[in-house]
């Protein structure tokens, strides 16, 4: 049986995760493509799929993010990331970047791209911000949006959130299995 964000799709998932995250400071983002919802390809040269996040990407590493890369993001307007946790215990949005010239296909480490801009975190901080929970699951989640979003930066999670979710045309997931 799913769980019962993925029944509610990525904009249901992602507006009633802004809520939470909105009312209590934390919440799962999630939810599965619905729709016509294309794929993207997310990979990192420092992990992979399911495997643990390098120690020096934690809160005891300062290596800041992990490069990523991408690609299926034909037709977008601009990209967004978002890195979020599945944890049991205390679930958190650690780092959004958005308006990714569509163009873009990489992040290197600890870097955003030129002209992109990152909204708050859980913690109300603007940011990546290095997960600690060891055995914590790290989901990175590149977006393709059918717009550049009309935010400035720092803008709120919330209404990052649910821009994010209102404009999503593609969608993939590298997700990290606790921190080495």
């Amino acid at each position: 049986m799913g769980s019962p964000t993925k029944s509610l799709g990525v904009r249901g998932a992602v507006v009633m995760t802004a809520v939470t995250l909105a009312a209590s400071g934390c919440g799962i983002l999630g939810g599965g493509p619905s729709g016509n919802l294309d794929v993207i390809s997310v990979s990192s040269p420092r992990f992979r799929d399911g495997t643990p996040l390098p120690h020096v990407y934690s809160c005891k590493g300062g290596l800041g993010n992990p490069p990523l890369r991408w690609s299926g993001t034909t037709g977008a307007k601009s990209v967004a990331i978002v890195v979020d946790d599945n944890n049991a215990r205390s679930s958190a949005v650690h780092w959004v970047v958005f308006n990714i010239d569509p163009n873009t296909t990489e992040l290197g480490e600890n870097g955003v791209p030129r002209g992109a801009k990152q909204g708050e975190g859980s913690n109300g901080k603007v940011g990546y911000t290095a997960p600690c929970q060891a055995d914590g699951s790290y989901r990175f989640t590149v977006y393709a949006l059918n717009t550049e979003l009309d935010l400035k930066q720092g803008a709120p999670l919330a209404e990052t959130l649910e821009d994010i979710a209102d404009h999503t045309i593609a969608r993939g997931r590298l997700t990290a299995d606790n921190i080495e």
